[in-house]
């Protein structure tokens, strides 16, 4: 029943993911062109430079504010690296020293035939 479960958690982030691809690319390229002309901005030195870059730069973050929704395939992304990585995972119900009483006995019988 695990397996059905990730398997539908899977294809469902699978296709919010490819839903989103588009934004995601759109976001990143606008978040660098932003990143660009804010550093442009700051080598300016004159009005008119400082002018055109900051509109150029509210253009770029009127474009990444638009592809926001694109933080869902993001999200989607990380879903789907979580199904793959519990995908084989398995249960190990191991006994640890403190939690097995017949190592402790086996302890303790040592200590009794010294």
């Amino acid at each position: 029943m695990k397996k059905f479960g990730l398997l539908i958690a899977g294809i469902i982030a699978g296709c919010v993911l490819l839903a989103n691809v588009g934004p995601m690319i759109g976001l990143a390229i606008s978040l660098v062109i932003l990143y660009y002309v804010i550093k442009q901005f700051m080598k300016s030195e004159s009005t008119s430079g400082k002018i055109i870059w900051g509109l150029i730069g509210l253009v770029a973050l009127t474009a990444s504010v638009a592809n926001i929704p694109s933080i869902i395939g993001v999200v989607a992304a990380y879903v789907l690296y979580l199904v793959y990585k519990n995908w084989n995972k398995t249960k190990k119900t191991t006994f640890q020293e403190e939690q097995d009483p017949f190592v402790n006995f086996e302890k303790q019988w040592a200590e009794i035939k010294r």
